[in-house]
Order: C-alpha cells, then sequence, then structure tokens
C-alpha cells in the first residue's frame, strides 16, 4: 500500500470516525482512509487480500463507526440472485405477492468472497452498485441512503472462483487491499482481543444524515482547471500506453474526478492538490486497465503501467491555490 504524503493529515469532522475505527483495525490508518474515500464519494470498494488479515472486521467497524445498517452476503457458488436482491413472496390473506428485500437492502453491505458465485449472481449487484435501486417482477425499488458495498476476495485459491468481468470491476470505485500488520501491530491486536474483541463495545460516532451531508460538502470541494486537465491526461494516457489492450473509460475519469474530491475533503481541505490524484489513480484506475498479451507474459503488472503514466505526464503548477482556497 502506497504512503500518503506527510502533508496529509485529517478534517476534524471524520477524526472521531477514524479513532473509532482504529480500535478495532491497528495500524492501518491509510486502509481506513480510503474506505471513508469511497463512501464520501458515493463508491464501492473491492479489497483483494488474503484470509485473517481483517476484511470484515474493517467493514462492521465501519458501519457501526457511522451508524449505518450492516448487511453481509457470503458468495457461494449455489447463490442465486434473488438471494441478494430479494424475493417476491405470495400473501394468502391479501391473494398478492410481496416483495421480500434481500440482503443488498443495507446501507453497509460486505459482499463476501464475490468472485466464489456464478456470473449470473455477480450480474444481480450490477444495477445495484451502479444505480442505487433493484428491479424485481416489473418493479424499481430503490435502496436506502447511503449505500456502500465493500467486497472482498481471495487471491490464493481459484479452484470454483468465477472471475470477475470487467463490467463488473469497473462499477468499484477503488481496488486495494489490507496487508499484514508489523510486528508492533499484531501485539497489540493480541493485546485488545486477550479478553474480548473490541467490535463488540464499539458504538456510532456519526450518522447516516451525517454521511449524506458530508458528500454534499466533498461535491463542493474546489478542482482546479489545470487539475481537471491533469486528471484526464492521464486517463486517456490509460489507452495510448505500448502494453495496455483496454485503457480506463470515461467513468473511470469521474471516479478519479469524485475520489480526489473526498480525499481533499477527508484530509481537512477544500481543494484538490496533484498529490491526490497522484495517490488515488493506482487504486481508482489499476481495476479498469487491461493489459495486452505480452505485457503479461512479461510479468508486468497494471500498477506498474499506471505508475508510468503518472511519472510521464507533468504537474501543473497551481499558482496560489494554497493559500487562497484556505
Amino acid at each position: 500500500m502506497s504512503q500518503l504524503s506527510a502533508e496529509m493529515t485529517w478534517n476534524e469532522e471524520i477524526r472521531p470516525v477514524v479513532d473509532n475505527i482504529a480500535k478495532v483495525i491497528v495500524g492501518k490508518e491509510d486502509v481506513i482512509r480510503l474506505v471513508l474515500v469511497a463512501v464520501l464519494a458515493g463508491g464501492h470498494c473491492l479489497i483483494e487480500d488474503v484470509p485473517g488479515v481483517g476484511k470484515t472486521m474493517l467493514v462492521r467497524a465501519t458501519a457501526k463507526s457511522l451508524g449505518c445498517d450492516f448487511r453481509r452476503i457470503q458468495f457461494t457458488p449455489d447463490l442465486l440472485p434473488s438471494d441478494v436482491t430479494g424475493v417476491s413472496v405470495y400473501n394468502q390473506k391479501t391473494q398478492e405477492f410481496t416483495f421480500r428485500p434481500g440482503p443488498v437492502f443495507g446501507q453497509v453491505v460486505l459482499a463476501d468472497e464475490i468472485n466464489r458465485t456464478s456470473p449470473k449472481t455477480q450480474s444481480a449487484l450490477l444495477e445495484a452498485l451502479e444505480e442505487r435501486s433493484v428491479s424485481a417482477d416489473g418493479e424499481t425499488y430503490m435502496l436506502p441512503n447511503p449505500f456502500f458495498v465493500l467486497a472482498t476476495e481471495n487471491p490464493i485459491e481459484f479452484e470454483g472462483t468465477f472471475p470477475l468481468p470487467e463490467a463488473q470491476l469497473d462499477r468499484f470505485l477503488l481496488k486495494f487491499t489490507v496487508g499484514y500488520p508489523s510486528v508492533q501491530e499484531e501485539l497489540a491486536i493480541l493485546q485488545r482481543q486477550e479478553l474480548t474483541h473490541p467490535i463488540d463495545s464499539l458504538g456510532p460516532v456519526a450518522s447516516p444524515n451525517q454521511i449524506v451531508q458530508w458528500r454534499k460538502q466533498c461535491a463542493q470541494v474546489h478542482v482546479d482547471a489545470a487539475l481537471r486537465e491533469y486528471l484526464v491526461h492521464i486517463v486517456q494516457s490509460t489507452r495510448e500506453h505500448p502494453s495496455v489492450y483496454l485503457g480506463a473509460s470515461p467513468r473511470g475519469s469521474l471516479a478519479l474526478f469524485k475520489a480526489a474530491q473526498a480525499l481533499a475533503f477527508v484530509s481537512g481541505r477544500d481543494y484538490v492538490i496533484p498529490d491526490d490524484v497522484r495517490y488515488l489513480a493506482p487504486y481508482v484506475l489499476a481495476h479498469r486497465v487491461l493489459l495486452s498479451a505480452d505485457a503479461r507474459l512479461s510479468g508486468l503488472q497494471v500498477r506498474d503501467v499506471v505508475s508510468q503514466v503518472t511519472d510521464r505526464i507533468s504537474v501543473p503548477m497551481l499558482s496560489g491555490f494554497g493559500a487562497s482556497r484556505k
């Protein structure tokens, strides 16, 4: 996981949420920052990591800290689309069908091991992720606001898995890993969970209404015209790189733009700086880019390509933006 620059701090409004989550997730401030960026940008996260590093606890701690309704979907090969979205049940008293919402009707949803279910069931999430609604039996049902999905994948075991199609990957704002803790962090985990798990006593320090307000504030974060051009050039360059078969779409530009606004807000600024864009580019763009066959055979990684792209494009000089926007 890349490190944020030393200049990046925390918004005082957000800090209590971070401290609360950190009671459960030890030493992963960058990971917490990325999750909060996705929540406030109105996007979703995909975490690809080995079992046991705290992915589930991260989502539960986030939901509890934000005072949101938490739902979990354990994806398995025999899971049906209706098990995710819901099903219409016949009511004998009223002699009508009544829609019974599925687990996707939560404010914070954990889609655990999403690549272990069939493409048909995976596609049941497409409408929910993009349009915040579910269609069933000719009716459209709106999902709660806020609505946030954090999906997980296991990068080790591939037997019995179904890789996510590009259309599904493109719906996730960010993709990242949690990573193993350091020795000191792992010792702290042992100490905190010696008698009880800290998640059991965790309480809310924010509310769903507050999240909606923070999202409105994120949308007001200033993005200089030169910085918008810089951002678009980065995305455009992923389509022109010789090692790339398929570059990021305009949805990638919009995702990077909104994520940068959210990162600025989370960091306590009302303006975006180039470091916001550079830091977020691998997490926003890497899963939206397909390498050519030759590039994959040579061992080239998508993150390497994104790094090459950001290094080649000149960072814009935004004179006076810091002093005038503080």
